[in-house]
């Protein structure tokens, strides 16, 4: 889809009920499995002992965090759409998200962005957007997700 650019208030309107953007495939290493364990401290058998995860484990293999594919958003978004105009923006939480499928080491991922609702805020907007990850090779998404973000101008 290429990276999109809208320029202010008004274009977010125009993309509202819209895919705004699909992010680019992103490959989920055990690296950088580990050094998410390590950052937020959960080293589940299930995400860094490669050994155990094979033998024991429905997956056969390792998966990312939850949350690591999650704590992707941002990037995703980022490196999707550039937002114009805006002094700054800032991630303002999430209404709903459920981890809909495993994230084995090694796949590839991307995310869908859909602009589900915008709102007028003192000094800005908000924008809800209704993001779906996908894993690449599978139809069901490994994260579906209701998340509010702001802008200010």
């Amino acid at each position: 889809m290429g990276r999109v650019i809208i320029e202010g208030i008004p274009a977010f309107r125009d993309k509202l009920g819209q895919e705004v953007a699909v992010s680019d495939w992103f490959e989920i290493t055990q690296a950088r499995i580990n050094d998410f364990a390590q950052a937020a401290g959960d080293f589940q058998w299930i995400h860094v002992d490669i050994e155990r995860a094979k033998k024991e484990s429905v997956y056969g293999t390792t998966i990312a965090h939850g949350f690591l594919t999650l704590s992707l958003l941002s990037y995703f978004l980022g490196e999707s759409v550039e937002m114009r105009g805006a002094r700054m923006g800032v991630n303002y939480g999430l209404n709903r998200v459920r981890f809909t499928g495993p994230v084995p080491a090694g796949s590839r991922v991307r995310a869908h962005f859909v602009l589900a609702e915008i709102e007028d805020i003192k000094g800005g907007v908000q924008l809800t957007w209704a993001v779906t990850i996908e894993r690449e090779g599978e139809d069901k998404p490994v994260l579906v997700a209701e998340w509010l973000t702001r802008r200010y101008y």
